[in-house]
């Protein structure tokens, strides 16, 4: 029987997770595709550090001996950053080999490039892990962009965070204290600040929005905030009133226009991310014919990544987005300012007379819901100096309308 050669480039987490599960699945993937699937060589940053690791296999810490291999079918890259899996990855195409990524700051800013070589040279591009870890949103959004229109993207795109908030919610403990944990779990790194701060979730949602969409939207204009800002207070005080803060990136066509943003949002019960708890992660799509379908499981891990690399080795099939009927969109600039969205606000001290402001509901301790403009909250805001704003996601304020206004503190 006829071999797959694999080169794996990197051996973190998710490269090891790789790694070991070709090896407990290694007879299902031959079943599946006809061949042998066998790993020839592994690109490590230290090679003198031990690892389990099969003899036959080339174990070095220079590109150059792999690519000068005679050859590779698949070049399957889990490296942090930019660069150089870029390049690395770029030299594969450019020699003939299908590649796998679960890089997906490199993806959201080279993943167009990448995409355009592949279908140039005629290999397949898979990089299902770069969003949702186990999640197969990546395969989905493929299929439903044969006939769907997708209208939006909404999901818990970064465990770390999720599980920060749901920490300080249930333990009722204070940021710092959960973050502790956090690392001390593996959940997050020495470093946390691209998990809390927004940016590893804005990076997949750009991944989301090129594939949804066709482009991505100026990256300047889209609003990124972490959670370091969410008190332990405040999440007690949501969660009187039915509610719970939750880590969203959202990306949505709508009148002509992308509306993307990462951002602390208040969620309740008949939102999709009410109970998604941990380290969860789960991605909402709505779509012209299908509706609305949501997606959720393992955001992180070792496992649960190497499983999304996997399915697109099982996938084996020389597409790429251009060729999958990919919607084509002009971008255009954001402007939000007009657009009404609901907020809840905590401490207002005066109300302010604006038509595009509805006052919806006050609870005690000058808690207010409303239905506003950017401008109009701005007001508000400017008026009322202390107050602190949070978006409500407007189907919950449609659909829980008479349990969030009668609920009392």
């Amino acid at each position: 029987m006829s071999v797959l050669k694999i080169a794996l480039l990197g051996f973190g987490t998710v490269g090891e997770g790789v790694y070991r599960s070709i090896e407990s699945h290694g007879e299902r993937l031959e079943k599946i595709l006809g061949k042998r699937v066998e790993i020839v060589a592994i690109l490590v940053r230290n090679k003198q550090k031990q690892r389990k690791i099969s003899g036959n296999i080339l174990v070095t810490d220079n590109f150059e001996e792999i690519i000068n291999l005679p050859h590779i079918d698949y070049m399957i890259e889990a490296i942090v950053g930019r660069e150089p899996a870029f390049t690395y990855l770029k030299r594969a195409v450019e020699k003939g080999s299908n590649i796998i990524t679960a890089n997906k700051e490199m993806f959201a800013y080279h993943g167009e490039e990448l995409s355009l070589l592949a279908a140039d040279k005629g290999v397949s591009l898979g990089y299902e892990a770069t969003v949702g870890g186990g999640i197969p949103i990546i395969q989905t959004l493929r299929q439903l962009l044969k006939v769907n229109n997708i209208k939006k993207i909404k999901g818990i795109l970064n465990g770390t965070s999720n599980f920060i908030l749901t920490e300080m919610r249930e333990k009722k403990e204070p940021f710092a204290s959960v973050l502790k944990t956090a690392q001390e779990k593996g959940y997050a790194e020495a470093d946390p600040g691209n998990d809390v701060e927004g940016t590893d979730a804005f990076y997949k949602l750009m991944v989301l929005s090129k594939l949804a969409f066709g482009f991505q939207p100026e990256w300047k204009d889209v609003h990124v905030e972490g959670i370091t800002s969410i008190t332990r207070e405040w999440i007690e005080e949501a969660d009187l009133l039915h509610l719970k803060f939750k880590h969203i990136a959202s990306v949505e066509w709508k009148d002509g226009k992308v509306i993307a943003s990462v951002q602390p949002v208040l969620v309740g019960k008949s939102s999709p991310f009410y109970d998604v708890e941990g380290v969860e992660n789960a991605v909402s799509i709505e779509a012209d014919l299908v509706g609305s379908i949501t997606l959720r499981g393992p955001g992180a891990g070792m496992f649960p990544t190497a499983s999304a690399v996997i399915e697109d080795l099982a996938q084996s099939r020389h597409q790429t987005d251009r060729e999958a009927g990919s919607p084509i969109r002009d971008s255009v600039d954001q402007d939000s300012q007009k657009e009404a969205s609901y907020w809840l606000l905590d401490r207002v001290k005066k109300k302010v007379a604006d038509p595009s402001i509805e006052w919806l509901q006050q609870h005690p301790n000058n808690k207010w819901i409303i239905k506003s403009s950017v401008k109009g909250l701005n007001r508000i805001l400017d008026q009322n100096p202390g107050t602190e704003a949070f978006p409500v996601l407007a189907e919950m304020i449609e659909k829980e309308s008479s349990d969030l206004f009668t609920a009392s503190l």
